[in-house]
C-alpha cells in the first residue's frame, strides 16, 4: 500500500493503560497508512452512496483528538482551524472541508492533534479522574472512558477507510 512500516501490534498482555494507549496509537497509525501516498483526488473520492472520503475521515479524527483532549479534558478552547467554525450551522464541516486541503496538510493536522493528545495524556496519572465534560449535557467522563471512546471512534472510521482505500487502488491490510 505505502512505504510506511506496518504498525506494531499492541502488546498481548498489557497493563490497562498500556493497552489503551497502544490500541489508540495502533489505529492512528493504520489510518495514516490508509491515506499516505494518495493524491488529493484520491483523498476526495467517494464510494457508493456514502459522502465519506479518506480526507474527510482524517480531518474528522484530527478534530476528535483535539475536541476530547483539549476542549473536554483540559477545558480549553479549540485551536484553528476548528475555533472559528459555526458547528451548529455546518456540523459536517470537518468532513466536507477536507476536499480543499492537501494530503500534506491533512497528515500534519492529524500528527499535531495526536502529539498534543499524547502530551496531555502523559500529564494525567489517574484514568479514573473525572475530567472531561460535555457542554451540551454537563456529563463528566473519566479519562479511561475517553480512551475507550477514541479507540472505538478510530476503529469505526478505519473500517470505512479500508473500504474506500480498497476501492481506490485495491490496497488492503494494515
Amino acid at each position: 500500500m505505502t512505504s510506511s512500516p506496518r504498525p506494531a501490534d499492541p502488546a498481548e498482555a498489557p497493563r490497562e493503560r498500556q493497552g489503551l494507549e497502544e490500541f489508540h496509537d495502533y489505529y492512528r497509525a493504520v489510518l495514516r497508512r490508509k491515506v499516505e501516498g494518495l493524491a488529493s483526488a484520491d483523498l476526495n473520492r467517494r464510494v457508493g452512496a456514502s459522502p465519506l472520503t479518506l480526507g474527510g475521515i482524517i480531518k474528522h479524527l484530527s478534530l476528535v483528538e483535539e475536541s476530547w483532549f483539549v476542549e473536554d479534558i483540559l477545558d480549553q478552547e479549540l485551536s484553528e482551524p476548528w475555533a472559528s467554525i459555526d458547528w451548529k450551522a455546518d456540523p459536517d464541516w470537518d468532513f466536507e472541508s477536507a476536499a480543499e486541503d492537501t494530503p500534506d496538510y491533512l497528515l500534519k493536522l492529524h500528527a499535531k492533534a495526536c502529539d498534543q493528545s499524547r502530551e496531555i495524556l502523559a500529564g494525567i496519572d489517574d484514568l479514573d479522574m473525572l475530567m472531561a465534560r460535555k457542554p451540551s449535557s454537563g456529563e463528566r467522563f473519566n479519562v479511561r472512558w475517553v480512551l475507550i471512546h477514541m479507540i472505538e471512534e478510530y476503529a469505526r472510521h478505519v473500517g470505512h477507510a479500508d473500504l474506500i482505500r480498497e476501492s481506490i487502488d485495491g490496497a488492503t491490510g494494515d
